[in-house]
């Protein structure tokens, strides 16, 4: 082992030597950068390093230094290709280094004793989106993203090749310190002052990809927090590391007990058994090396090594720390190699020699001899081990020159070019298909070729199947590039051609431009975020954010299907008919079964019952239908028997239906297994079971149709439509619930059970209470009944319901087809609606709050807390019916453009607003689109929607100048804060409550709220002046015209 320490690597100042805070190495091993305290990210040849003592040798040491940062620079990151440089400061900012092929255009920088560049590396792109330090960035093993984590707690994933950003995840509620990548580039991993370590699922993105199409993509899969619940919050980074083989990530700054140490988490089941202790203080930084090690040398004869990882550890006790998963011990210590915190480490590709850099200055490189770490295994030895996680690595090499760089360039041309504009293809310049064709010919050109045999002409002999054809050197052009460049020149032909008018006249004539591209939403782009595919809204709205349960089954692609009776009547006699022949038309009699051939409907055919081993289906047959079904207003689709069902409870949270492999994958989780026989008079089967052992089974006399559950009890729910009920232990509950029909959606929360049925009505019982929440409950009301009427020709299809949800209250909710969302009122015994695409065509405030719960409460104004209402410790659920509005308006976004009417609907709306009349349309739907929302979150008690809406919807009035409006609203805001409680009449809810609290908040609190938004509108300075002068507000208090800036100012912030 040899250790190296220049006294020229360094980032030296006039006054003294900056800092250094990260390190990398690139790719090919050739180039080492550095970043430091003095906003300078520089260079370095690492054969310079490795050779700077032996006599005669005179290569430049550094390569090039950029100074594009206006702070000091925390991290430095190669892309795997070799492509681009990253770097992220404490100015918020990301640049994007680009290695130019020309000489540098300057020797050197004026007034500086900077030696001359040697490479020309340019600023790229710089890419913000961050709003306070930039701590550690990341490349994906594809180079398909780059994600940067900074001290504002967010993680802001970045495209890879347009360097658009993606999506931003703000899930950390501290600093976030750390980052880095799974090598089967399935997951990400960011560590953060919150003590925890977040691992997010996700998919790599096509080169062109948008925001909108990550609606689903990087999802956060676990979070893991054991290791680090006492860490401390001292250290200045937490760069964690994936291991070459993706089995474990070390985590720096972990504890185990009082002792400092780095933890290794195992994947899949994401937890802790494995601590390296042997540091005397917190670890800043963990890095395991690139390569697979043999214990033994494979060369010799008899060697039966095994295959092991290496990793690096350092922190702020000063010690270098080498490990492998082969030894409890450290293989190597180094003790006091820097004077200050190590910052950062990086490994060479070749996985034996290890960069450290730390606060004092220094950079110092430690090269380990062959066996020491052990014998290095091949890179197909690490895709061997990285193949059981499901991934493909091919074409992550290095390039092997700057001609590869170029063909990289130009095979990526067609992608980036689309990504980018597709004026050119309209303008019929270049057809996308010439274009694709053109690329396609670049990139086959360089292919490498399996069994053939280039000859001295270019030309390949052919031995065997091929992959691709050799480069030729004879400079002939291939077919498809001749192709090419023919219809490149037909384009030119037809926009030149000529023709002769009736009057003899000559003209060109004109060229035909597609039309494809015209056809765009009239809407405002910022009014369609994010509405692309159906599950973006449980994306986009977590179990831990909005509070309402998980749907327990996979309901049909737009919505279980409805039909509609309507109003019951006598049939009418037609004409010619004897009313003894109108009984015989009405009277049922056998159906017929028919068979859908190519020649149309057909009598089925017998067919011979199946011998031998028959494997079961998984649809065993239709379930029987209640023939109340025949006689009821409301006719839902019935799902069908399934042989084998699985439920997954994976932390006291139900998962989605998968496979019994799939749900025991982690071991902690719960799951409930249905199994329903080939037979129909066969009882049923369900078992509980856990880590594979059996909790407790039951036997049930009818097939089941749907299961749910919770920590507290399960339930299963039966085609006879019988509901049944257990304890967490296998008891039985209650006895058995007798529906008027099978039910069709089974729904759970806490203690609440939701069951809907075939005919459409709504039960929901409180198991813990044995009660029911109100008497069942119709859907017909919502599913349009009052306006369809008794067809002659059957029932008629009403709107599917796609989904119904309760919130911790019980309360239902029900998601349509047609993008309405409603729920159920238990004090009004109706149902009320909350969102609807109206609001979406004529409000200018849709999608207005489109951001996580707590964005909300993070940045709204108003009251800290709710009034008088502490929570529980440790209950971290969320705030009753929090989310739920912005929940179905983001439904109501993705139904409307699912459906395809924005535009139609769009421009009848303009057409309406262009008459004599309606001047003010968008404004007055605008303002009750607010009170519409404010009306929903006091009706359900969501507290901090309501403020939001409040002091919006506050706003917007005084903007209008409606006065009659603005009184009526600090009225009613005064309630029991000012008025007395003589009157004996009955007492009021909502507005009318005279208590001192309203939706959660204290009255006094929220009206100071709106008089502070509404004092800068000076036509009703005459009416909230008096408001002002009861709170104390006015003679120059200095404290209320400071809150009354931040009020307006996150309004208008939240508007936007």
């Amino acid at each position: 082992m040899y250790i190296i320490k220049p006294s020229w690597l360094r980032h030296s100042g006039e006054q003294k030597d900056f800092e250094v805070y990260s390190c990398h190495v690139s790719q090919d091993g050739k180039r080492l950068a550095t970043a430091g305290g003095d906003g300078h990210v520089r260079i370095w040849s690492t054969d310079s390093i490795y050779n700077g003592h032996v006599e005669g040798y005179s290569a430049p040491r550094q390569l090039c230094h950029m100074s594009h940062h206006l702070g000091t620079i925390h991290s430095v990151r190669f892309s795997p290709n070799n492509r681009y440089l990253a770097s992220g400061a404490d100015d918020r900012v990301i640049c994007i280094y680009q290695l130019d092929s020309n000489p540098p255009s300057h020797a050197t920088t004026f007034g500086t004793n900077e030696p001359p560049p040697i490479e020309n590396w340019k600023t790229h792109k710089r890419l913000v989106g961050h709003d306070s330090d930039v701590q550690d960035l990341a490349w994906s093993y594809d180079n398909s993203i780059l994600v940067s984590v900074g001290l504002d707690s967010k993680v802001v994933v970045w495209s890879g090749h347009t360097f658009e950003k993606l999506k931003t995840l703000a899930v950390h509620q501290s600093h976030v310190k750390g980052i880095t990548f799974d090598p089967a580039n399935k997951f990400f991993a960011t560590a953060g002052d919150d003590r925890t370590i977040k691992i997010f699922r996700f998919t790599p993105p096509a080169p062109n990809a948008t925001a909108h199409d990550m609606v689903n993509n990087f999802v956060l899969e676990t979070t893991i927090s054991a290791p680090f619940k006492s860490s401390p919050l001292t250290t200045y980074f937490r760069r964690c590391s994936w291991s070459p083989d993706g089995n474990h990530i070390a985590a720096a700054n972990a504890v185990n007990g009082p002792v400092s140490s780095v933890a290794i988490i195992e994947r899949s089941r994401w937890d802790s058994q494995i601590n390296l202790i042997g540091h005397e203080g917190p670890t800043e930084a963990c890095m395991f090396s690139p390569r697979l090690f043999h214990t033994q040398n494979p060369a010799e004869k008899g060697a039966s090594g095994s295959l092991v990882t290496v990793i690096a550890s350092a922190g702020q006790d000063k010690t270098l720390s080498i490990w492998n998963t082969n030894t409890s011990r450290p293989v190597v210590i180094v003790q006091d190699v820097a004077s200050k915190s190590i910052s950062d480490l990086a490994w060479a590709p070749d996985g034996q020699t290890l960069f450290a850099c730390s606060l004092d200055g220094n950079i110092v490189v430690v090269q380990f001899e062959v066996g020491e770490l052990g014998w290095v295994a091949t890179a197909e030895e690490n895709d061997k081990a990285l193949e059981k996680y499901g991934v493909a690595r091919k074409g992550m090499g290095t390039a092997e020159d700057v001609d590869g760089l170029h063909l990289e360039n130009h095979s990526k041309a067609g992608e980036l070019r689309g990504a980018e504009s597709r004026m050119g293809a309209l303008m019929g310049d270049l057809p996308a298909a010439a274009a694709a064709a053109a690329a396609a010919s670049k990139s086959d050109t360089a292919a490498t070729t399996n069994g053939t045999k280039s000859t001295k002409n270019g030309d390949a002999v052919k031995n065997g199947e091929t992959n691709g054809t050799s480069e030729p050197k004879s400079g002939k052009e291939t077919p498809a590039a001749e192709s090419a460049d023919k219809a490149a020149e037909r384009i030119n032909e037809l926009k030149s051609r000529v023709q002769v008018t009736k009057d003899g006249r000559k003209r060109v004539a004109p060229l035909l431009v597609s039309s494809s591209g015209t056809g765009l939403l009239s809407l405002p782009q910022s009014q369609l975020v994010g509405a692309k595919s159906k599950t973006a809204i449980q994306s986009e709205t977590p179990q831990t954010v909005i509070d309402l349960s998980k749907p327990s089954h996979g309901l049909p692609k737009g919505g279980i299907a409805a039909l509609l009776l309507g109003t019951k009547r006598k049939a009418v006699v037609l004409d010619g008919e004897e009313e003894d022949e109108l009984n015989k038309r009405l009277a049922t009699g056998p159906v017929p079964i028919m068979a859908d051939t190519v020649d149309g409907l057909e009598p089925a055919t017998l067919t011979s019952p199946a011998q031998g081993l028959v494997p079961t289906p998984e649809f065993l047959r239709s379930a029987v239908v209640s023939p109340s079904v025949s006689f009821s207003q409301v006719r839902l689709a019935v799902p069908k028997i399934r042989s084998h069902i699985v439920r997954a409870l994976e932390k006291g949270v139900l998962q989605g239906e998968s496979t019994l492999e799939e749900a025991s994958k982690i071991p902690e989780n719960t799951i409930l297994e249905a199994k329903n026989p080939a037979r129909p008079r066969e009882p049923s089967h369900i078992t509980a079971t856990k880590r594979g052992a059996l909790l407790w089974q039951d036997y049930l006399p009818r097939a089941i149709i749907l299961l749910t559950g919770n920590k507290h009890f399960w339930a299963a729910a039966c085609e006879d439509g019988t509901l049944h009920t257990w304890t967490p232990a296998g008891r039985r509950l209650l006895n058995g619930i007798i529906l008027e029909s099978q039910p069709i959606i089974l729904e759970s929360r806490d203690h609440w059970l939701l069951c809907v049925t075939s005919v459409g009505m709504c039960h929901v019982f409180n198991i813990k209470t044995m009660s029911a929440a109100h008497p069942p409950v119709s859907l017909a009301p919502i599913l349009d009944i009052a306006i369809t009427s008794l067809s002659p020709d059957g029932p008629t299809a009403a709107p599917g319901v796609t989904s119904a949800h309760l919130n911790s209250l019980g309360t239902i909710v029900v998601t349509l087809s047609n993008g309405d969302g409603f729920y159920y009122s238990p004090t009004l015994y109706t149902w009320q609606r909350l969102s609807e695409s109206w609001w979406a065509l004529g409000s200018q405030y849709w999608n207005s709050n489109d951001s996580s719960l707590t964005a909300l409460s993070s940045t709204a104004v108003g009251p800290s807390a709710p009034a008088k209402q502490p929570k529980s410790g440790g209950d971290d659920k969320p705030d009753v019916s929090a989310g739920i509005i912005p929940h179905l308006e983001r439904h109501t976004t993705t139904e409307f453009l699912v459906k395809g009417r924005a535009y139609t609907l769009q421009r009848l709306i303009k057409q309406l607003v262009a008459k004599d009349g309606f001047e003010g349309f968008e404004s007055v739907v605008s303002v009750a689109h607010l009170e519409n929302r404010m009306a929903g979150a006091l009706a359900l008690g969501a507290k901090e929607e309501f403020r939001l809406y409040l002091f919006m919807y506050a706003k917007r009035i005084g903007a209008e100048g409606l006065r009659s409006k603005v009184e009526e609203l600090l009225n009613t805001l005064v309630g029991g804060v000012l008025q007395d409680n003589k009157d004996g009449g009955e007492k009021g809810r909502g507005w009318f409550d005279k208590g001192e609290v309203i939706c959660g908040w204290e009255r006094k609190e929220l009206l100071k709220g709106v008089v502070l938004i509404l004092g800068k509108f000076r036509d009703l300075q005459r009416t909230t002046v008096q408001y002002a002068r009861i709170l104390g507000l006015t003679a120059g208090n200095e404290e209320g015209e400071e809150d009354g800036e931040e009020t307006n100012g996150v309004v208008d912030q939240m508007e936007e």
